[in-house]
């Protein structure tokens, strides 16, 4: 499904929630969601990460029979609909399961397979790929954040692979703005390249995220070049995946940095 390491994947958001912090209530009616995914499919979207739960600062808790209600009519239409690999951001098990069910290719689990203790061995049983992102509560960390981030990753990549995981189905996510502040975002950006040690794909997501923000001071939708600046920088330092709102720019500044970087 992915060949790591000849371009870079565009992952598209597709939220149908009220309360994300970009585009909360924009797609969260069958209709709209099913435009918009198409929509970025047509913009060059290799992927779709559709969620049904806002993970932003401070988000209102949805419980698994409301976010499979969002998320489930969403699936069965693109399914019908559209080619391209499908990726669920969720960090419950039982969601995972009723998407897996439906043919959905991949869970971006924000939680690395830790929240859930059921997580990784629905994934094992469905064969499917994951996105291991870290995490954590608080912002506090006892040693060098970068050596932080690696031992959970290689934590949760273990509970992966003693599950059943395929290891070749493994990506992992350094987790821009969870469980760190601005400058830890800064620094985690600055040495992602760090993380090719583990020797696995890497998903980047800072699109419209308040690390660029708070650098450029405007608002979300104000944040497109800000965003398109760490999937250039990302791909200089061995990113294979970005997680992006905006497919048209990201896509082009991904291809421009590919030609320079994958040569």
């Amino acid at each position: 499904m992915f060949d790591y390491g000849k371009k870079t994947y565009i992952m598209g958001i597709l939220n149908v929630t009220p309360d994300s912090f970009s585009d909360g209530g924009n797609f969260n009616s069958l209709e709209t969601a099913i435009k918009h995914a198409k929509d970025m499919i047509n913009e060059g979207a290799d992927i779709i990460d559709l969620g049904g739960e806002s993970t932003r600062p401070g988000h209102k808790y949805v419980d698994e029979d409301e976010e499979l209600r969002r998320i489930i009519p969403v699936i069965k239409e693109l399914k019908k609909e559209i080619q391209v690999p499908i990726s669920v951001d969720t960090y419950k098990s039982e969601v995972a399961d009723g998407a897996l069910k439906l043919g959905v290719e991949m869970i971006n689990d924000i939680w690395g397979l830790r929240k859930d203790e059921n997580m990784a061995n629905v994934i094992a049983k469905h064969d499917a790929h994951v996105c291991i992102m870290h995490n954590q509560d608080g912002t506090e960390y006892d040693k060098d954040i970068m050596e932080s981030i690696k031992e959970f990753l290689i934590e949760s990549i273990e509970i992966g692979i003693k599950a059943g995981i395929d290891k070749e189905k493994i990506v992992l996510d350094p987790g821009i703005g969870f469980g760190k502040t601005v400058e830890q975002n800064l620094e985690v950006l600055k040495r992602l390249d760090e993380l090719n040690e583990l020797g696995y794909p890497i998903l980047l997501g800072t699109s419209r995220k308040s690390v660029i923000g708070a650098v450029l001071n405007v608002e979300p939708k104000e944040r497109v070049e800000g965003t398109v600046a760490t999937t250039v920088l990302g791909i200089r330092d061995g990113v294979d995946i970005v997680r992006v709102h905006d497919i048209k720019e990201n896509l082009r500044a991904a291809k421009m940095a590919d030609a320079i970087y994958r040569r």
